[in-house]
């Protein structure tokens, strides 16, 4: 049966509707004249400014204000007094907890503020509601309007006292930082402890809103910064009205926090990095915990190179622009937008697409990072996590902004502007290891980091095996380990660009070691993966030759056997 109605059958439900509406329309209108005949004007003030200060609705409240309040405060005054008293309570919410009275142009009504430090504190809110000459009511403001229970002349202040600072614990429990001094006996790789000092200003605003103190002392990196309010444990303090006390809470110091660091595997990523400008980031994958981070504030992110490579296939054969089996030509170069682009010291390479991934091919990734197109590359790294926000595992520009083919031929093998950290690319060599499913990192011990479905299990399987035979036939031989089955990816990022310069087409540009970064990453063993191992070099040469290496140094150490 057709849902479409005929003009006859319109102009026949409308006749049969209007006298309806009409009805509708007569009763809504004397119901507004009857609850204006009944409801006070002033009331009706009164009403709507208690529900704009329980919404926390200052503009709304302050055009509800008389002429003469108005004329005295401006409403970024009037907001400034409310943030102070919301920011000195720690106030979460409100409510009314019973009638709104009235006596002549008095109003008054109990409240309870619900606050982060001082528990529920209970008090009147007291106002009154005039109409000038000119017949137009408004609430008068008083400044003890900005919190329930105050009285005129007092002002809401708070002290907050912190509790001693809870220590911090690697995986087995030996304490990381502990006390006012927040010393170790423990080797732990620098930045990964981190440090505490003054509230930096750019997070002042964050800091007063949980109820910190100006002066207080909190975390400031690494570690400290991540636990930062499990570490300070519940603040405590006194909130007062003028002279008079409103709450009292006692500050309670909080229990120590148990991390995922494992110090053997911090020893040996700080063994496998031996003093080079870097990261080594090592994770468990079922979990997301975080078990190792040497280099934790190495530098800034920086090109993922051929690691990438891992998204871009996912990408493809996940788009179907590509299959498993496809072979492609064995070739030095390809030519993308009318430029060449050539393999990683001339190599010629190519074969089956295995054999391809193997030997990271750029003759056979970059096209086909241009034949997924920008939006389909930038889709896939964002199933991977990249510009999901502050703790992202990597960057990648809008598919709008990348350009032509060449220049997503170039972010389909990690150049261009595509930026990762070590820890963002474990996360990526993870979420193959999980069978396409992506874990977020977590820092303390038996957390689970978030799961979200990145690519299917078909797609995880077959970069688990190209991975694979990258380690066992192709540029990451160097992260063997003997009995075990490691599946990894190298990556070579450049750091200036290796493009002839079309204005000298004829000069040749010097290989240098120190103008590229160094990668691997991988995850062991690789059917029931136990560990994801990701190594950045900063101006290394290449990444197997000194990536993998250090990477080998860490996995064997993984593979031990540790809970």
């Amino acid at each position: 049966m057709s849902t479409v109605l005929s003009s006859e059958r319109r102009r026949r439900l409308a006749a049969r509707l209007l006298p309806l509406l009409l009805i509708a329309s007569v009763a809504f209108g004397a119901g507004l004249l009857i609850g204006a005949r009944h409801e006070p004007r002033e009331r009706v003030i009164a009403e709507r400014f208690l529900a704009a200060w329980g919404r926390a609705e200052v503009g709304s409240m302050y055009e509800l204000l008389d002429a003469p309040s108005r004329e005295q405060y401006s409403v970024g005054g009037v907001r400034s007094l409310y943030r102070r008293a919301a920011e000195a309570a720690t106030l979460l919410s409100v409510r009314t907890t019973g009638r709104l009275e009235q006596s002549d142009n008095d109003f008054s009504v109990p409240m309870e503020a619900t606050t982060r430090l001082f528990g529920t504190v209970a008090g009147e809110l007291l106002f009154s509601v005039v109409t000038d000459a000119d017949d137009v009511s408004g609430v008068v403001f008083a400044r003890r309007l900005v919190f329930p229970g105050l009285r005129d002349g007092e002002e809401l202040a708070s002290e907050v006292e912190l509790p001693p600072r809870a220590d911090l614990q690697a995986r087995d429990g030996q304490v990381l930082a502990g006390g006012d001094e927040r010393g170790s006996d423990l080797a732990v790789a620098p930045g990964v402890v981190g440090s505490i000092g003054p509230i930096p200003k750019e997070e002042a605003k964050r800091y007063a809103v949980l109820g910190y103190p100006e002066d207080a002392t909190v975390g400031l990196t690494g570690l400290e910064r991540e636990f930062e309010e499990r570490l300070a444990g519940r603040l405590g303090g006194t909130l007062s009205a003028g002279a008079r006390v409103l709450a009292t809470t006692e500050p309670e110091a909080g229990e120590p926090v148990r991390t995922s660091i494992d110090l053997d595997l911090d020893a040996a990523a700080v063994t496998a990095l031996a003093g080079r400008l870097g990261g080594i980031a090592v994770t468990r994958p079922r979990t997301g915990e975080v078990l190792a981070i040497a280099g934790f504030n190495c530098c800034s992110p920086q090109p993922p190179g051929s690691t990438f490579k891992i998204i871009t296939l996912s990408g493809a054969l996940e788009a179907g622009t590509v299959e498993p089996d496809a072979e492609y030509p064995i070739q030095t170069e390809a030519v993308l937008s009318g430029v060449t682009l050539e393999n990683a010291n001339g190599e010629a390479c190519g074969g089956t697409l295995e054999e391809a991934f193997a030997e990271s091919c750029n003759s056979v990734f970059a096209p086909m990072g241009a034949e997924l197109g920008a939006e389909g590359l930038v889709e896939t790294a964002e199933a991977f996590g990249f510009n999901d926000g502050e703790d992202a595992p990597g960057s990648i520009p809008p598919a709008s902004a990348i350009g032509d083919d060449l220049a997503v031929g170039s972010s389909a093998i990690g150049q261009g502007q595509v930026t990762s950290l070590p820890l963002g690319m474990a996360e990526v060599a993870g979420t193959i290891a999980n069978g396409g499913e992506r874990v977020r990192p977590v820092f303390a011990r038996g957390a689970q980091g978030t799961v979200t479905r990145a690519v299917s299990e078909e797609t995880a399987a077959v970069l688990t095996r190209f991975m694979q035979a990258v380690v066992t036939e192709g540029t990451g031989t160097a992260a063997a380990v003997e009995g075990v089955k490691v599946a990894g990816k190298t990556g070579t990022a450049e750091l200036r660009s290796t493009v002839p310069d079309p204005d000298d087409p004829d000069a040749i540009i010097e290989s240098d070691p120190a103008n590229t970064d160094a990668w691997f990453v991988a995850f062991a063993p690789a059917k029931r993966p136990k560990v994801v191992v990701s190594v950045l070099l900063i101006g290394a040469g290449a990444g197997g030759a000194t990536a993998a290496p250090a990477a080998k140094i860490v996995l064997e150490e993984a593979l031990g056997g540790r809970d």
